[in-house]
């Protein structure tokens, strides 16, 4: 399984390497726009799988509709697209709540809201980041340094994890693990900017603090999903990434981190 684990994330990390540094961007936003699709029937297969068909169906041209506005730079739409991933769910219970056998309950309605807020919208954020000067290069920045508190929080938690962080979500994440994630992720971080080609951005204070936001909402997403899945009983989320899972499970962190960096992108 470790073995798989590692054959996986380096095939991944070879493909994202190059379809991020093209010149032709649509390569890459169907990869975000397939991951966001895969991403959202795993999330409903867990936690609502009798979702009406045609609510996933719907869910999925919002999905569409939100990636062709952003690529095509119609960002005033955003709004409206927004207000559609909302107000579907609700005019669908509403037109059939007179019919008792057709009926689906209010849980279910909550998970088609939340699936588009929760995995979308930040996968979204990513085309976003990569329309700005540099963005490729801070999208990789970005991957990097979840890539690294990722191994530091596995590697330290299982040589030096004696506390645990929460074990009632996540019973073998430890603090060593999480402070040990941070370290990496910070070591990352001032080798990507000392990289000569690189130079987004100089080594100072707020990268440091970026570095610090990034890994706590990494850990914070991938808490979150660890307590899905244990609120519904279940090791993955999907069996599409050998040794990882499913594309929650490997993006877990990055749903909470994308907002971030793409705040700190906007800012700046």
């Amino acid at each position: 399984m470790h073995l798989k684990r590692w054959i996986t994330g380096i095939i991944g990390a070879v493909f994202l390497v190059v379809i991020i540094s093209m010149d032709v961007r649509l390569p890459f936003y169907l990869t975000l726009f397939m991951a966001a699709i895969i991403g959202v029937n795993e999330f409903f297969n867990v936690t609502a799988k009798d979702m009406p068909r045609i609510l996933r169906i719907a869910c999925g041209l919002l999905t569409l509709a939100l990636f062709v506005i952003i690529v095509m730079k119609q960002v005033l739409l955003f709004p409206f697209i927004i207000f559609l991933f909302l107000a579907v769910p609700f005019l669908f219970q509403m037109l059939t709540y007179g019919s008792p056998e057709k009926r689906w309950d209010r849980d279910t309605m909550e998970k088609a809201i939340v699936a588009p807020v929760y995995i979308v919208l930040p996968i979204a954020m990513l085309i976003l980041i990569d329309m700005r000067p540099g963005g490729n290069l801070w999208i990789f920045f970005l991957l990097a340094v979840i890539f690294a508190n990722d191994t530091g929080a596995f590697y330290a938690g299982k040589t030096l994890g004696r506390h645990k962080l929460y074990q009632e979500v996540s019973p073998n994440k430890t603090w060593e693990g999480a402070f040990g994630g941070i370290i990496l992720g910070l070591i990352v971080a001032a080798v990507f900017l000392n990289i000569e080609p690189i130079s987004i951005h100089e080594p100072d204070l707020s990268i440091v603090a970026l570095v610090l936001v990034l890994s706590v909402a990494s850990q914070a997403g991938d808490l979150v999903e660890s307590m899905i899945k244990r609120s519904y009983g279940i090791k993955d989320s999907g069996s599409i990434l050998p040794g990882h899972g499913g594309i929650l499970d490997r993006i877990d962190g990055l749903l909470f981190a994308i907002p971030v960096m793409y705040a700190y992108v906007a800012i700046i």
